[in-house]
């Protein structure tokens, strides 16, 4: 069965000038329905929804726009783009979707600004994270923004429901994800390091995680890891592709929501090319076998590698 897209027109008008701004999803929508893709709306995510990951009291700033920092403008009305956004991976989350909803959200800790970052790195609620509490099942979140998502990280620590995966480019913002701690594997990564070295590092981390513990698999997908983008690794096409591979081979649940990547035409054709891997099992079969032979080497829920 073919990926649905969530999306809604009332995510592009807002940040009209800013680099998280609506052209890279216009851009991206627009490639996507070519593609022939099954497009659902996003209804809003509930108060109750966003105090799944979120202090009352940050809730409530972000709704009468208390919240500007250097990165993250306060909106007019950007409670509503916001919570239409985590209402968007909510739906996703439900029917195995993919949300190109924004803003992002991989940033936002429970109180904003999370890890000691002072600023919340264009997002306001964490999609992603309201999402896996709502369905409120074992879930491994794979994190391959090339930021690390240390909202996410700082909401999930500990939770031994759910374990963090993330490779992202090292150094940079936010500065955070250099080791890992206890149920959240952090592989930073070098600038421009190439699909190789990208999808090795993936291999390893997925290695490490005991996959039968979890019932869901949530991807805070980033595509600021193409080569040239905002956060590059040197991704093509072609580590989209083998992305997607590796996700089919968990053989879970599986969900998307999007983050970063601020090339529209690329992040559109990103989305397909792993989508198109992702679905189709002719393609996946070889990661299966390869995740198989590495049974053995499975570890328990916590374990890092550093």
């Amino acid at each position: 069965m073919r990926t649905k897209i969530i999306f809604s027109e009332k995510c592009l008008h807002y940040g009209q000038y800013h680099i998280e701004g609506p052209e890279r999803i216009r851009k991206t929508a627009e490639i996507l329905k070519k593609q022939g893709y099954e497009f659902l709306a996003s209804e809003p995510a509930s108060e109750d929804d966003l105090l799944r990951a979120h202090d009352l009291e940050y809730v409530w700033n972000v709704r009468k726009g208390l919240v500007e920092d250097p990165d993250t403008p306060a909106y007019d009305n950007i409670f509503e783009f916001a919570r239409l956004s985590a209402g968007g991976a909510i739906l996703a989350a439900k029917i195995g979707g993919f949300s190109i909803m924004r803003p992002p959200g991989h940033h936002a800790g429970r109180n904003g600004a999370a890890l000691g970052v002072y600023t919340r790195g264009f997002c306001y609620f964490n999609n992603v994270a309201i999402a896996v509490k709502y369905l409120d099942r074992p879930t491994l979140i794979l994190d391959v923004d090339g930021h690390h998502g240390n909202g996410t990280q700082e909401i999930f620590l500990g939770d031994e429901k759910v374990m963090y995966v993330s490779l992202h480019r090292h150094p940079n913002y936010p500065g955070t994800g250099a080791v890992s701690e206890r149920n959240c594997l952090n592989f930073p990564l070098s600038p421009d390091c190439g699909d190789e070295i990208y999808i090795q590092t993936l291999d390893k981390a997925l290695n490490l995680v005991n996959v039968e513990k979890f019932e869901v698999v949530a991807v805070s997908a980033g595509f600021d890891t193409h080569n040239g983008d905002l956060a590059s690794l040197g991704l093509t096409e072609k580590g989209y592709a083998e992305i997607g591979k590796r996700i089919a081979g968990l053989k879970k649940h599986a969900f998307f929501v999007l983050e970063g990547g601020y090339q529209g035409e690329n992040v559109g054709k990103d989305i397909n090319t792993l989508l198109k891997s992702y679905e189709n099992p002719k393609l996946h079969k070889a990661s299966q076998k390869r995740n198989s032979s590495h049974s053995h080497r499975i570890r328990d829920l916590g374990q890092t590698m550093h």
